[in-house]
């Protein structure tokens, strides 16, 4: 797309860091975001910007916990911005309008890279060792930064929590109160699910800080840069979901569908980088909870963005074989005790 092409509303925010369409050298809509709006700005003095908004769908469309993301995000960026060693993306104008104010549009810096899933078929076996090395210790600096309150910025649902349990749980029900609204297909219902999930809540008492959490630690959200062999972790993007909770939910996103601890390499670097990495019955239990967690974002969101057929079918069967997985963990975990 043309400069003279960019839409009024981007439009008014560049002028508000003195940048006109004339300052821009190229733009274009960036791929791979599925919930905010990516363009990419060129700027003719050589700074590079990418400029995030939300989605333009109305009341409804969304999750409750995705109200307000692009304020997590910020809040993400300035927290972590004194983290030594984390590739984070500078911002350089946040817009906040509406009633209530939201954020509206996030314009901060581009970090350089390829998204490491696009790469990772080309690393050798100790490039990909020592990235997942290098991944652990920046993470274990991510999470000693401490929030001040549990659960998302953006409160979006109501006062902050006292406790992480109280949190986890308004987090929980909240996207079991989507499922019903949409009528995501789950593999139990929803009552049952937030039975199971409350009766092992007991276990969020052993969190007493509120670490950072990034919590979509994917490897499109990570960038890599550099020749071939000697590939470095250029960035750590796109922290629209992150909360201030347990560090140890962080690990779900990091091993999709897997498990962190048969991660070595990760798991080396992070403690390297003065993370906490015993893996105690309370940590593999609160595991199973967030990985529940997750996996019941990835099921209901599918409807109300319209997922079509082929993506829908793999997301139900596959993302729900992994949530009964995880339940069946928490259920025996639950019966160990009795």
């Amino acid at each position: 797309m043309s400069p003279e092409d960019l839409d009024p509303a981007v439009v008014a925010v560049l002028a508000k860091v003195s940048v006109t369409p004339a300052d821009v050298a190229e733009c274009a809509p960036l791929a791979g975001g599925t919930y905010n709006s990516l363009l990419r700005l060129a700027l003719r003095d050589g700074r590079h910007w990418v400029v995030k908004r939300p989605p333009s769908a109305g009341p409804g469309s969304a999750l409750r916990y995705e109200h307000d993301l692009l304020r997590g995000e910020t809040e993400f960026y300035h927290a972590a911005r004194h983290v030594p060693g984390v590739p984070l993306p500078h911002p350089v104008h946040t817009d906040v309008g509406g009633t209530p104010p939201a954020v509206s549009c996030l314009v901060m810096t581009e970090l350089p890279g390829t998204p490491w899933h696009e790469a990772d078929a080309s690393l050798t076996a100790g490039e990909r060792t020592r990235l997942r090395r290098d991944l652990g210790t920046a993470v274990a600096r991510l999470h000693s930064v401490t929030g001040p309150e549990f659960g998302y910025p953006a409160r979006p649902f109501g006062p902050p929590p006292a406790d992480w349990r109280s949190a986890f749980t308004a987090m929980t029900d909240a996207v079991l109160d989507d499922a019903e609204h949409y009528g995501a297909e789950l593999p139990l219902p929803a009552a049952r699910i937030r039975d199971l999930l409350a009766e092992a809540g007991d276990v969020l008492t052993d969190v007493t800080r509120p670490a950072l959490v990034h919590f979509d630690l994917w490897q499109g959200n990570l960038l890599l840069d550099g020749e071939a062999g000697a590939r470095t972790l250029s960035g750590v993007i796109d922290a629209e979901r992150m909360f201030w909770g347990d560090p140890v939910a962080e690990f779900v996103s990091l091993a999709l569908f897997d498990d962190i601890e048969h991660d070595d390499a990760f798991l080396t670097g992070y403690a390297a980088g003065g993370g906490e990495v015993t893996f105690t019955d309370s940590v593999r239990l609160r595991l199973h909870l967030y990985r529940c967690y997750l996996y019941l974002i990835m099921l209901v969101e599918a409807v109300p963005r319209r997922y079509p057929p082929e993506q829908l079918a793999w997301t139900r069967r596959h993302v729900g074989k992994h949530l009964t997985a995880s339940l069946d963990a928490v259920a025996s975990a639950l019966a160990g005790r009795r």
